[in-house]
């Protein structure tokens, strides 16, 4: 499986974190191209992911933006996100010119403590049913099931 062909931007997040889970919802609600994709890096296609770039999820405690072919991580992956948000929140690109050594420290700090501080839920998150379709583990989900019919 090349994941990393995945058509358009995914995002991977923690499913079970509440700061990551609001991340997503955000993106949800502000992106204007509704380009972005997501699955939780618990899933299938988050494994695939984490495997064929030779990263573990019990280690990782970073979201990923898969894009063009690249995994972006901590920092480099929110700014991406925020980008492709887009409005004024590509703006959030000036905190480029911060050292990716700084920036990635103060992300490591929140993700270190992003449990203790948002929660944690026991299952991923599911997603209404307007959103659905954007949702990668989902989609194929619902081809594996309408194939058996």
């Amino acid at each position: 499986m090349q994941v990393l062909n995945e058509t358009g931007p995914v995002l991977l997040y923690d499913g079970v974190c509440n700061l990551c889970n609001a991340a997503v919802k955000w993106v949800l609600r502000h992106e204007r191209n509704q380009q972005m994709r997501f699955a939780a890096l618990q899933s299938d296609f988050g494994q695939a992911v984490l495997k064929e770039n030779g990263l573990d999820l019990k280690q990782l405690d970073s979201m990923l933006v898969v894009d063009d072919g690249r995994v972006l991580m901590r920092s480099d992956a929110a700014l991406r996100m925020a980008e492709i948000v887009g409005g004024p929140w590509r703006l959030a690109r000036i905190f480029r010119i911060v050292p990716k050594v700084l920036r990635d420290w103060c992300y490591n700090f929140v993700a270190a403590n992003r449990y203790n501080w948002f929660g944690k839920e026991e299952s991923c998150l599911l997603p209404q049913p307007e959103w659905r379709d954007r949702f990668i583990d989902l989609q194929v989900g619902n081809r594996l099931a309408s194939n058996r019919d």
